[in-house]
């Protein structure tokens, strides 16, 4: 990570707002977050008045703070890190992604909660925001289908995971943070026939007191890849934040595969065992065998000839890719990169995900990837993108900062 990168993420400061308040181009900013240019002086001096004045005495070093529920690798996290956040507390029970998620933060002063079921609301710090990823397979399409297909029940009927929702409940009931931002797939807002969802927002508007926004995003619009998800944000008090203000880039506008794809060309560094060779050809483990290859062809060709839409999907440099997914270790069907006529194509890499997902930025490769293939195919596609939690983040802070500014007011 640069100087620049390091001074911009303190000061709270997305890449199109650094962009806006420096007086340059986004891809001049781009250059200095890659390291490709080394900003003058005055430039850093710039973000550090910045910093100063929008997070108070720098030896405190966070504009407020949160609390990191149903974790992951930290995805919401690093949305809220970029706006001035300190996080105070953690939870995630995945051993890998716990291993993960330490590597990648290892200044925190705290240790890593593993089961929310068993967390005492009294244990937890005092916080400003509360970020919460909750499982979403019990609302998801696909976790429902399979659900019903092994006669299981699911939403708020599902013990094991459903009913998760209630300890973000009673998390909220207790502390009253100021402001709260949950996340889940977008068929959160249709299950059962829009009965979860009516639940979930009587819980958070009517027996909890706040305030609640929630909207769609795309992923398009930052990253190549189609990803809906909803958020939804939550204030104590209505301080007047709404999604309509948020201005949300043209997903068709979006960025293509080639962006964050290996160039295999020299340009990019060898990275083992993702890359190998002088130009840093992508490894030949990640060229599916020619029996996985015939067998998706004909199980597409099958389910084509039934009329049906089920088979793998391919993509080139200028595509958008479909949503990637935990089970992608599996077979990598659903994203496939062609690698030229008449060859066998590949999956994507371990590093090619955290780009997908906006844990890094196209060509970088900051973020430590501590674990097996398998295991990080299913942390990314568990995670959320990255640029999406910063543009949500980015649109929350001044409301949290208003928050957080009233509340030492009346303590005064």
């Amino acid at each position: 990570m640069t100087d620049f990168s390091i001074l911009r993420q303190k000061a709270g400061l997305g890449i199109p707002e650094a962009a806006d308040v420096l007086g340059y181009t986004e891809r001049q900013v781009y250059r200095w977050e890659a390291g490709e240019n080394i900003p003058r002086k005055v430039i850093l001096d710039k973000l550090k008045e910045v910093r100063s004045k929008r997070c108070g005495d720098p030896s405190d070093d966070h504009a407020f703070t949160f609390i990191d529920l149903f974790a992951g690798i930290g995805g919401l996290r690093r949305g809220f890190n970029a706006i001035g956040g300190k996080c105070t507390f953690t939870c995630e029970w995945d051993k890998h992604s716990q291993e993960t998620y330490r590597r990648n933060y290892p200044s925190d002063d705290h240790e890593i909660f593993p089961d929310i079921r068993q967390l005492r609301e009294e244990d937890i710090p005092l916080h400003d925001v509360l970020l919460a990823g909750f499982p979403c397979q019990p609302f998801s399409l696909a976790g429902v289908s399979k659900k019903n297909a092994l006669n299981r029940p699911h939403g708020f009927a599902c013990e094991t995971q459903g009913t998760l929702f209630f300890d973000i409940q009673r998390i909220l009931a207790y502390h009253r943070p100021k402001a709260f931002l949950l996340e889940n797939v977008k068929n959160l807002v249709n299950h059962d026939k829009g009965r979860t969802f009516a639940i979930i927002k009587d819980v958070l508007e009517n027996q909890l007191g706040y305030t609640v926004q929630y909207k769609i995003l795309n992923a398009k619009s930052w990253l190549p890849q189609h990803r809906e998800r909803i958020f939804i944000v939550g204030f104590r008090e209505d301080y007047g934040f709404r999604f309509d203000d948020m201005i949300v880039p043209a997903p068709l506008k979006g960025p293509a595969l080639k962006t964050i794809l290996h160039p295999e060309n020299g340009e990019e560094v060898p990275e083992k065992p993702y890359t190998e060779g002088n130009i840093g050809r992508v490894s030949d483990k990640y060229t599916l065998s020619d029996k996985l290859w015939s067998y998706l062809q004909a199980y597409a060709d099958k389910h084509k000839a039934k009329g049906n839409g089920f088979g793998f999907g391919l993509f080139g440099p200028e595509d958008t890719a479909r949503t990637l997914s935990a089970r992608y270790h599996k077979d990598g069907s659903e994203i496939l990169i062609s690698r030229g006529e008449g060859r066998t194509p590949r999956r994507l890499t371990p590093r090619e995900c955290a780009r997908l997902m906006g844990f890094d930025l196209p060509g970088q490769k900051d973020f430590i990837i501590p674990v097996s293939d398998t295991q990080a195919y299913r942390q990314f596609g568990n995670s959320v993108a990255v640029p999406a939690v910063e543009a949500v983040a980015g649109l929350m802070k001044p409301y949290i900062l208003e928050a957080r500014e009233e509340a030492v007011r009346k303590r005064a």
